[in-house]
This record gives C-alpha cells, structure tokens and sequence, in this order.
C-alpha cells in the first residue's frame, strides 16, 4: 500500500499525507452518516461541551462514559450565558464520538477496510486495534481551538504505539482551521499524560516543561475532502479556531498495537475492535 518512500517520509516526519485516498462518493457517507446523528440527537438531554482548554470538562460523566458509545458533545460557544443554544444544533455540535467504528455501520464498514487496515501494517503496527473513532465537525464561526498536544497522552501504550487516521470529510484550509503539525521532523518526548484514577477523577500530568512548537512555526496541512493524514502518538498538532463560513468536518480514528500494553490510567478503557 505504501512505497517505501513513503514510509521513510513518515519516519522522519512523524506524519504523512495520502491526498485524496478515498472518493467524494464516501466521504459523502460518512457525512450523510453523522448528520443522521445530529438530526436524532435531543439537545435537551445534555450541555456536556468538548474542550482542550478546560480540562474541568473533560471529568464529566457524560464524556468519561462515552468510550463505548455514540454521544454528541457542544461546541463551547453553543450557548449564550442562560445556557440556550445561539444557532441551530446542526451547527452547535463539536463532535461525535467515541465508537463510531462499532456502533454505526457506515462508520463500522469505513474503519475495518483493508485500506485502512493495510496502512497500519505497513506503518508497524503488526495487530491494530481501534480504541477511539470521531466525527469532528468545526463548526463555521464558532468551531474551537484544539490547542497543541500529542495524542499519545491519551492512548498511552508501553512501548508508545497509537497512530491516528485523521481523514478531510471536507476541504480543510487554514481559513476553516486545518490541523497544523510541528515542522522539522524533531522528536519531542511525551509532554503530557491525561490520567483517569479509579474514582474517575482525572489530571492532565505534565511530565517534562518543553514548551511546544511555536504557532508560527508550525505546517498548515491544507488538503481536500478524501485526503487521509496519519502520524504518530509523539507529534505535536493543533488546529486554530473556525472564524470562517465554511465547516470543516473530518474524521478520525486512534489505533494501537495489541503487542503493547495499554496503560491503565488511559481514560479510555472499552474493549478496542481489532482490524
């Protein structure tokens, strides 16, 4: 699947573009998919936001239960201050997460093809497993900062493994936000760790004090609808806020190694799907 061109660009960069991998015609599914989530989803049964600014957030139940689940989750700018929805839903939701590729068949029959499958072999993964898929949505005007991180933190494995899918549902520019990654190949160690104790309290513990890559200095990964970007656990990434008026929905998938050991701590801990 891929040219040891390929493979080497990934291993000194830490990520890879492979424009346009998948078609209009699925990327459309996929899109169709969640706005079928949206339409069934009942706004009133919860005002849990996503955020990587306000880890307060993250501790509550509705997210923390939600490994193995299909839940939406706001956009922090959904709401006016007496906590009523400024626009339509279709167009307050962050995300929707987190077993799309095990509950939902459009997203189930995506995320186990060989493609998908052939890429984690080929990038060294020898048993992939999937723990965590997302439908991001970055919503137009109000979509939010994802701020620099590295998804190790959240899927932390010995020796680290995960490898995130993150797949362009739509044209994704630097006007609409794109994912931005650390330029310069560099290896950062692991900065951070997001820890789940046993009474479901949590700590983003940090491990070292590097700061991250400067904004300035980071790649814009501008790419079309079907464009699909791998990278590892260590690589730094954000995206800037949506002040657009153009969505940028893009879908994503973390996969480990089942040779490795899964930390405990890790927030997420519903049985993973093997590919």
């Amino acid at each position: 699947m891929l040219t040891i061109e390929q493979k080497k660009s990934y291993q000194q960069n830490g990520y890879l573009v492979l424009e346009q991998c998948f078609t209009a015609e699925q990327m459309d599914q996929l899109k169709n998919a969640a706005n079928k989530i949206v339409d069934d989803f009942d706004p009133n049964s919860t005002r849990a936001v996503f955020s990587t600014e306000d880890h307060s957030k993250t501790r509550d139940d509705y997210f923390l239960s939600s490994g193995d689940k299909v839940r939406c989750f706001f956009e922090e700018d959904a709401f006016d201050d007496e906590g009523v929805l400024k626009q339509d839903k279709s167009l307050s939701i962050n995300k929707i997460g987190h077993a799309l590729h095990q509950l939902v068949p459009e997203f189930k029959t995506f995320s186990h093809s060989e493609i998908i499958k052939n890429i984690t072999l080929d990038l060294g993964l020898l048993r992939p497993q999937i723990h965590q898929s997302m439908y991001i949505f970055k919503q137009p005007k109000i979509g939010g900062v994802i701020r620099w991180h590295q998804d190790a933190s959240y899927f932390f494995t010995t020796p680290l493994s995960v490898v995130t899918f993150w797949l362009a549902v739509e044209d994704a520019t630097i006007q609409n936000g794109c994912l931005q990654v650390q330029s310069g190949g560099e290896v950062i160690p692991l900065k951070e760790q997001f820890l789940r104790y046993p009474d479901d309290s949590t700590e983003l513990k940090v491990l070292h004090d590097m700061p991250w890559p400067d904004d300035d200095n980071a790649k814009p990964l501008e790419v079309k609808k079907g464009t699909l970007v791998v990278f590892n656990g260590q690589l730094p990434h954000f995206s800037a806020p949506n002040l657009s008026d153009k969505s940028r929905h893009a879908f994503t998938l973390h996969i480990t190694c089942a040779n490795t050991q899964y930390a405990k701590e890790n927030w997420l801990q519903a049985e993973p799907s093997l590919l």
